[in-house]
């Protein structure tokens, strides 16, 4: 198998969106459904193969709090990958992302990997935005949409892999470790996993 290959990825979106929940799921199999505040940014490792090649995604969760906004380029400089998420019950919360994605834009270009992610499908009967309007925007700034709960479990896992696969595409086939994880911050909570495809179902899981 060749050399593994880094990503950096971060999340960001505004507070209680569920950007915590989705990485726990992915990285934990776990979904806590009371709501914990992140402080400014925690750190977290998946470990997954892909066309044969080992893939470390060091995932970054940002604070959506307005008193940690500031600190945002600390988190996401140098980022192979982003996932702006939102939740679709919160109309706000999908303007907040567009903020978002011009300060990513000006700061990494075109060289990220954006990922519009709509949370809490399981909550689909309280939408606010249609998926029309979500899918649109997407298109505009060159990302794909997503659609996820992470209290179901549903979509995680595919989002995920997706971004890794896009990311990967970005390597030089002749290259052994391209892409490499930079400091873009002090890690806090870091924690590691296990292989994606050795991923085991438990009843903790969201």
């Amino acid at each position: 198998m060749s050399r593994s290959v880094t990503f950096k990825i971060v999340l960001l979106g505004e507070g209680c969106v569920g950007k915590t929940s989705i990485i726990s799921c992915y990285t934990e199999n776990s979904f806590n459904n009371k709501h914990v505040e992140t402080q400014q940014a925690s750190f977290k490792t998946k470990r997954l193969t892909l066309d044969g090649r080992r893939v470390d995604l060091a995932i970054w969760d940002t604070a959506g709090q307005e008193r940690f906004q500031a600190l945002g380029p600390l988190y996401y400089r140098d980022a192979n990958g982003a996932l702006l998420v939102f939740d679709i019950t919160d109309e706000d919360s999908f303007n907040r992302v567009k903020g978002w994605v011009k300060q990513l834009k000006r700061m990494l270009g075109d060289d990220v990997v954006l990922c519009i992610v709509a949370n809490k499908i399981d909550l689909e009967k309280d939408r606010h935005v249609s998926m029309q309007t979500a899918e649109e925007y997407a298109q505009s700034v060159d990302a794909k949409l997503y659609h996820t709960s992470a209290k179901l479990n549903q979509g995680i896992g595919e989002l995920f892999n997706d971004l890794a696969a896009r990311m990967l595409q970005k390597v030089p086939s002749n290259s052994n470790n391209t892409s490499t994880l930079r400091s873009g911050g002090i890690p806090i909570q870091p924690s590691s996993t296990t292989d994606g495809n050795d991923r085991q179902k438990s009843n903790t899981c969201c």
